[in-house]
């Protein structure tokens, strides 16, 4: 998301930055270009007009003028309004109110509601502990109730038992008086949609709503819908009054045009982001955690986060200990691939790293994606456990039969093996070290996959030399004193309450 626009602010602004001193020609200029990439990224035009319209009022003035590096001041200027713009504050799903809290899904068809509906209610069994229960209201699409039901067996959340013949506003009573007879704590109501807007599902919309009274009404709207996702917001909000959205396929839009008009135009926050098909692809959306992406600064408080919840804190804590005794087999290598591909792959991980994006190109340019780390583990898989704990074992032999079982080549499993090499010399060096990020696996890892093509400037350790011993298992357990001093180091603000060791 956004990687378009990232790319484009991030070249307006880094000529900005190399500036000792700007003119207000400089900053007319630099903003002429901003406007025109926010509208090549779909946003609304008067959300565009405003948005530089503020900045030109500040970035003008003497507080610029006077500062030490005015481009930077420039960049934090527009960093700021990017924040006020997408709404300040992450405003999670609210759940103050006597249970069952109805939570009311509305939404297009085609928009991902009923998929939606279903990691909510994922999302709220597991991280907040709260006891679910799902009811489709949708009648007109065929085996639309069953598909949720589908998706309740896959979450192992309940669903409300399928009625043959019941309508909407009655499923929605049937679906309150469950709720509170099986002492549930939430009510997710999965609605009818159409493919436009139309005046009966308004009216069966206005029904539903006056039967369940929810205490949130959140829109699901399809991010690579651009302009038509903010008039579709505009429209539900006028006629039904939502209180959040909801935006999906967030993974495939490059823009991000939806987002930054939807909160501008509407006043509603946006609660949530689906970035994937998984059913825990849902992210919280955090304005300020956003407005670093797109201008280029990364993510690390997202990417703690992500790897608190999918680390197994037992296995980095042996991995550690043998990283500190600067020992390093294959079995460490697959089980860093996996780590990897468990927070994202590697374009996940990149999209949350701050200035990435001139190493993404190369990554690009040299033909590397996820697909190899799982070539990789084919390989090692394919292996014994002896050879898995002794590279050396691998001869020519051996070699060719490990490349027929895992459908490579020789030359793919030397290249394997020197990889292996040089990381576990690497992680030998960094043992006598302390501390760092990725564990010579954010940078190390990918540096020795492109055949050692460098260090990438401003990046964690070089993102290509230096790291952090431990693996990526560090990330779930880093002391939080030692994650503020590395956030100082990358000018990266972090929020209290962080996951980490205490």
């Amino acid at each position: 998301m956004f990687q378009s626009l990232s790319d484009r602010l991030s070249g307006i602004f880094e000529g900005l930055t190399k500036r000792g001193a700007l003119s207000e020609k400089d900053v007319s200029a630099a903003l002429r270009e901003v406007r025109r990439a926010l509208i090549e990224a779909d946003v609304a035009l008067e959300v565009v007009r405003d948005f530089t319209d503020r900045i030109r009022e500040k970035a003008v003035g003497a507080e610029v003028v006077q500062s030490v590096t005015p481009g930077q001041m420039v960049v934090k200027i527009v960093h700021d309004e990017l924040v006020e713009m997408l709404g300040s504050d992450a405003e999670p799903i609210s759940l103050a109110a006597a249970p069952p809290v109805t939570i009311m899904m509305v939404g297009l068809q085609g928009s991902g509601k009923t998929t939606t509906s279903a990691k909510i209610a994922k999302r709220l069994t597991e991280k907040s502990r709260k006891k679910v229960l799902m009811a489709s209201l949708d009648v007109r699409r065929p085996a639309a109730q069953e598909q949720l039901r589908q998706l309740g067996e896959q979450t192992s959340v309940e669903t409300l038992p399928i009625v043959e013949g019941q309508q909407p506003v009655e499923i929605t009573r049937r679906a309150q008086q469950a709720a509170k007879l099986g002492g549930y704590d939430v009510l997710i109501l999965d609605t009818a949609g159409r493919t436009h807007i139309d005046e009966p599902l308004m009216v069966e919309m206005a029904d539903i709503r006056k039967e369940a009274d929810p205490h949130e009404i959140l829109l699901v709207a399809d991010a690579l819908t651009g302009q038509d996702a903010v008039n579709l917001a505009k429209s539900f909000d006028d006629r039904v009054g939502i209180t959040g959205l909801v935006l999906t396929r967030v993974d495939g839009d490059g823009r991000g045009g939806a987002a930054l008009s939807m909160r501008a135009v509407t006043g509603k926050p946006i609660k949530l982001i689906g970035t994937g098909e998984k059913m825990d692809a849902l992210e919280d959306f955090h304005p300020a955690r956003i407005a670093d992406r797109i201008l280029g600064m990364g993510d690390i408080v997202s990417l703690v986060e992500k790897a608190a919840e999918t680390i197994d804190q037992e296995k980095a804590a042996a991995m550690a200990k043998r990283m500190q005794k600067g020992e390093f087999d294959l079995n460490d290598l697959s089980e860093q691939l996996g780590q990897m591909q468990n927070l994202g792959g590697m374009g996940g991980i990149m999209n949350l790293l701050p200035g990435i994006g001139k190493m993404k190109k190369q990554i690009e340019e040299a033909g590397i994606d996820d697909s190899i780390f799982k070539k990789q583990q084919a390989m090692i898989s394919s292996m014994t456990r002896a050879e898995r704990k002794s590279p050396k074992l691998l001869n020519m032999k051996r070699k060719q039969r490990v490349a027929a079982g895992s459908g490579t080549s020789v030359q793919e499993i030397n290249k394997l093996l020197k990889m292996h090499q040089q990381m576990a010399g690497m992680m030998k060096k960094m043992s006598k070290q302390k501390g760092g990020l990725l564990g010579g696996m954010g940078g190390g890892m990918m540096q020795k996959m492109m055949g050692g093509a460098g260090g990438m400037p401003g990046l964690p350790g070089g993102m290509g030399g230096g790291g952090m011993p431990g693996g990526m298992g560090d990330l779930a357990n880093m002391d939080p004193k030692e994650l503020e001093r590395m956030a100082q180091q990358m000018g990266v603000k972090l929020p209290k309450g962080l996951p980490g060791k205490k």
